[in-house]
């Protein structure tokens, strides 16, 4: 049996613009699979309004990854940066977890 975390969206600016609660996490869970299990558990809750378009879970989670790869985002857990997908993570349901969302500077 896992826990519940809260996963936070975070702006570069360092506004809080949205975030998720996760269930049934495993305490000791990689970078990667934490990326993937909140992409499917969106992407559930988005495929299940009847007049949405259905949305491939596996195939946005394959770009999530991409983008943090990319350095398109970034995560942070108890104020600590994890740097690589199979870095494992130590989570308590008091975690302080967020995706940092970096905004590209015009012209570059």
């Amino acid at each position: 049996m896992g826990i519940r975390v809260r996963v936070q969206d975070q702006a570069s600016t360092g506004e809080i613009v949205g975030g998720v609660e996760l269930e049934d996490i495993p305490a000791a869970i990689t970078v990667r699979d934490l990326i993937r299990t909140r992409v499917r558990d969106e992407v559930a809750r988005h495929n299940a309004d009847a007049g949405a378009r259905r949305v491939d879970w596996q195939a946005q989670a394959d770009r999530t990854v991409e983008a943090f790869t990319g350095n398109g985002f970034f995560v942070l857990v108890d104020d600590r940066q994890a740097t690589e997908l199979d870095q494992e993570l130590a989570l308590t349901p008091d975690s302080d977890i967020r995706f940092v969302r970096l905004v590209q500077l015009a012209g570059g």
